[in-house]
């Protein structure tokens, strides 16, 4: 009897292990796939002008930052629900004048970017900071901070990817004061 009810547990393991791989090579593939699309959006959408608006001119290139990221992408892993993941990303201004980053906005509300507020020269490094927060959060994640910049294009996107597994339901840390 011992024996089956082992059986069964372990057949019962490997079956959640198949089933969460498949799932996650899902989820990455749809992940691709909806980057692509903002991507194909943010350069062939065509933009409406606006009745007032003064003609523009094409930017000069010696009026701009480059950004020259070693890696756009960082992948943490497996972490449990409720760590922190902190990455720095560094870049080098490729560019020939001061890069400015003007803001950086997050894909939610678990991740909070942080970055170089003096203009980087052309040749220095500066960098960009992401923290994720896994609480609340379970299965595949892929957070993004998209950086708006003097730079050609204006926004570079960054991201951190990885699984985080859940807490075991009932197993708590017990709420209000503890004895000791």
């Amino acid at each position: 009897m011992k024996i089956n009810v082992i059986n069964m547990a372990v057949f019962s393991v490997i079956l959640a292990l198949g089933t969460s791989c498949n799932q996650k090579s899902d989820q990455d593939e749809k992940i691709a796939a909806l980057e692509q699309k903002i991507a194909q959006l943010e350069t062939n959408s065509p933009v409406a002008t606006p009745v007032n608006a003064q003609a523009t001119q094409v930017a000069d290139p010696s009026t701009l930052g480059a950004f020259a990221f070693p890696e756009e992408e960082y992948d943490f892993g497996a972490i449990n629900e409720g760590q922190v993941v902190e990455h720095i990303f560094k870049f080098t201004n490729n560019g020939q004048a001061p890069l400015v980053i003007s803001n950086i906005t997050a894909s939610c509300g678990c991740t909070s970017p942080d970055w170089s507020k003096a203009p980087v020269k052309p040749g220095d490094e500066g960098f960009v900071k992401v923290v994720f927060n896994s609480s609340a959060k379970s299965g595949a994640q892929a957070p993004t901070v998209s950086i708006q910049a003097n730079t050609n294009p204006a926004v570079t996107r960054l991201r951190l990817k990885g699984t985080v597994t859940p807490k075991i339901a009932g197993a708590a840390t017990p709420v209000g004061p503890v004895k000791r």
